[in-house]
């Protein structure tokens, strides 16, 4: 089991918190959940609706888009940050392809935490525009 300093740390290293505080961070990892999960199973399913955001801890996992492998995550990548912002379909399947153990952020803890810290969303919506930008372009 991780200590909330360790989760403060995992969280640190993700792009979507980068421009987070240290409290500001600290109350994101009281939200997050320490969870062991199986090899084979599917953490998101691509056109279903997402509600958490995960971190890989340990482990690895494939993803795939159209049936079609496009990435291998392993541990500190992390995935399902648009299931914290909107309510869209999931773009890909993530299926761990050993035992993972990873944190989970639900959309709900997200915005729990978002009420009694609104600056976290002011950072996190500036992260995702910056990610979004390139892509915007080409």
């Amino acid at each position: 089991m991780l200590r909330r300093d360790a989760k403060v740390e995992l969280l640190k290293k993700v792009p979507l918190f980068a421009d987070c505080s240290k409290a500001e961070l600290r109350a994101l990892a009281r939200t997050a959940d320490e969870i062991d999960i199986r090899e084979g199973t599917v953490l998101t399913r691509e056109g279903r609706p997402g509600r958490e955001f995960f971190v890989l801890i340990a482990g690895t996992a494939h993803v795939t888009q159209g049936g079609k492998k496009i990435a291998e995550l392993q541990g500190g990548d992390w995935f399902g940050e648009i299931a914290l912002l909107t309510h869209k379909p999931r773009n890909a399947t993530v299926t761990a392809s050993s035992a993972v153990d990873v944190l989970v952020i639900t959309d709900r803890g997200f915005q729990n935490v978002v009420e009694t810290m609104p600056s976290i969303a002011i950072k996190v919506l500036s992260q995702v525009g910056d990610r979004l930008g390139p892509d915007a372009r080409s």
